[in-house]
């Protein structure tokens, strides 16, 4: 697969992932896949979820059912860049959101996406897990940056 191929495959999967459809979703993942964030990240200790979730259905769930519990509402992602190199991708981003408590959130984000045949079957998550912190644990209306 060229480095194009493997880019057009991770924006077409940010596309899905904007929908929430599980079925859109689940086309772009390797059964298999995994997806590892850094431990006790604010996400997954708020949604009591686990930081690295195995196989398409545990990724699914989350982006499907556990991403929206907390980033409730106005989630906007900016994109910085899609940096390939033959099956891996790097996604720069930040994402800005109203947080279930009623906070802002805004974070940036580096995604490295690794393909084999065509399916996403490894992303590595990092993100300043201080700031969100800060931001989902918060007392709503303080300024948690």
């Amino acid at each position: 697969m060229t480095s194009q191929q493997s880019r057009e495959i991770v924006q077409r999967a940010w596309q899905a992932f904007a929908t929430r459809d599980a079925e859109r979703i689940s086309a772009f993942f390797d059964e298999d896949a995994q997806w590892l964030a850094p431990a006790g990240n604010a996400t997954a200790v708020a949604l009591d979820v686990t930081n690295h979730m195995v196989g398409r259905e545990g990724i699914l769930r989350f982006l499907t059912i556990d991403f929206p519990r907390l980033f409730a509402a106005d989630v906007a992602i900016t994109f910085r860049g899609f940096h390939a190199d033959g099956d891996v991708v790097v996604v720069e981003e930040t994402m800005e959101a109203t947080l279930s408590n009623g906070n802002s959130y805004t974070n940036d984000y580096c995604f490295i996406f690794e393909l084999h045949n065509g399916l996403i079957y490894r992303v590595r998550e990092y993100m300043d897990t201080a700031r969100g912190a800060r931001m989902v644990f918060a007392d709503q209306g303080g300024d948690p940056t």
